[in-house]
């Protein structure tokens, strides 16, 4: 089958198909990600917390996610590979870029993920004009954790769901290609879908995105600690991993994940 491409996500909003992604960080997952027929492979600095055992995302490098990355492309041949810009490698635009440039060079992701808004806008506008494709993140942005206090749903006031929104557009404005909203009301993740362009993949923001993605170990049930309340443990009561990564990739697609109570 074909390399899913920025295209094949956008021609998938455009026709109402829901766009499937997973996290992985080495090649055997990730095999077991493409043959599952997932659009998109997530190497996420969550590993910090879940390959790691650590508390938080934030002491993840970039050499770090450079070899997870490498390990990924190696096992996974038709899903479009993102991978994380971690912690305080794109305080600047020249500095995402580089460090974008390193992890497509050397680690062969085919797009990069960056949190934040405004600060970042540009950083996005940077990186866009020298041919690199752009995840955007916005919600709860998990490097910022220590800043809002920790993991907590954003944009549940109205003033937080419009600096949301618009944030949102701005990043489309600056040629982002794809969104991520992380842990905000369904209602808002709706609301964003429905006015931007690009693609909106939702985690903990409801049904109402174009696409979800969860962490891979979550929805094994092989979480370090409780496992979050949006996801869902799609190992149990089937025998095998591949069943359980089918089973999340069917459940996006017919809607039946996320449910309401899955849901903020």
């Amino acid at each position: 089958m074909k390399r899913v491409t920025t295209s094949t996500l956008l021609r998938m909003k455009q026709h109402g198909e829901p766009i499937t992604m997973l996290t992985a960080y080495d090649a055997a997952f990730a095999r077991i990600l493409d043959h599952s027929g997932v659009e998109a492979i997530l190497v996420g600095d969550s590993l910090g917390m879940v390959v790691q055992g650590r508390q938080d995302t934030l002491a993840v490098d970039l050499q770090q996610m450079i070899y997870h990355t490498q390990m990924v492309s190696r096992g996974a041949a038709r899903p479009l590979i993102i991978a994380d810009l971690p912690f305080l490698s794109y305080t600047s635009p020249r500095q995402a870029l580089e460090s974008a440039g390193a992890l497509m060079r050397e680690g062969g992701a085919q797009m990069v993920k960056l949190e934040g808004g405004e600060q970042i806008l540009d950083s996005v506008e940077q990186l866009t004009r020298f041919g690199v494709p752009v995840c955007a993140h916005l919600g709860l942005t998990p490097q910022s954790v220590h800043k809002i206090g920790g993991y907590k749903v954003q944009g549940r006031s109205e003033a937080a769901a419009a600096s949301i929104l618009a944030q949102s557009h701005r990043l489309e404005q600056a040629g982002a290609d794809l969104l991520v909203l992380e842990c905000v009301p369904a209602q808002l993740a709706a609301t964003v879908r429905a006015e931007l362009t690009i693609p909106v993949i939702g985690i903990g923001a409801g049904r109402g995105c174009d696409g979800q993605v969860l962490v891979l170990h979550d929805i094994l049930g092989i979480t370090l600690g409780a496992p979050p309340s949006f996801s869902h443990n799609f190992l149990a009561g089937r025998d095998s991993i591949p069943a359980a990564v089918a089973a999340y990739v069917a459940a996006v697609r017919d809607g039946s994940f996320p449910t309401p109570e899955q849901s903020f």
